[in-house]
């Protein structure tokens, strides 16, 4: 019987943490913050309005709706916004990350996710884009870097050549028996 003390403690203690961890994010969650960030509204039309509003925030407060965001219960809602928010220019953007929660949206069968699915299909659509175009930006650039490299092999080769010119011994000139030179 006295096995049963510790266990049940443990369970009202793990209780207790998980409620005040719950209130200390419910209540960054909510507030001016909450209220400038529209998460009123859990709609695809409120991720949206959630979007327009990330740019009116600074970094400090976008460092700390990201903790938020992985600290709530993963709705198709929170994964669209987590998703806005690590493609946000503004941020440490993490578009593959971002890929992956809207891929999980789209693949869900919640009857909450459905709504969200024209939204999620257009952000994956942008997302894969962006990572194309940042991926043939790396390549163009490291292209560059090797035209430049050779560039200056060649440049140094031209410059050998034209040294060694230079100390050649001028060959004299012969006169032809016309009396033109040669």
């Amino acid at each position: 019987m006295s096995s049963k003390y510790p266990t049940f403690s443990r369970r009202v203690a793990v209780f207790i943490f998980g409620l005040f961890f719950g209130l200390t994010v419910a209540g960054c969650a909510s507030g001016p913050l909450a209220r400038k960030l529209h998460l009123d509204d859990p709609s695809p039309e409120g991720a949206l309005l959630y979007n327009q509003s990330l740019s009116r925030l600074t970094p400090a407060e976008l460092g700390r709706e990201r903790s938020v965001l992985v600290a709530v219960p993963q709705t198709p809602f929170t994964q669209v916004r987590m998703a806005l928010l690590l493609g946000h220019p503004r941020v440490q953007q993490d578009l593959g990350k971002g890929l992956a929660l809207l891929e999980g949206v789209l693949k869900s069968n919640e009857p909450a996710a459905a709504p969200f699915h024209p939204l999620a299909r257009q952000l994956a659509d942008n997302y894969q884009e962006r990572m194309k175009l940042e991926s043939q930006l790396e390549k163009q650039g490291q292209q560059l870097k090797d035209s430049q490299r050779k560039t200056a092999e060649l440049q140094e080769k031209l410059d050998s050549l034209a040294n060694i010119e230079q100390t050649l011994i001028p060959r004299p000139r012969v006169v032809s028996p016309n009396g033109g030179k040669r």
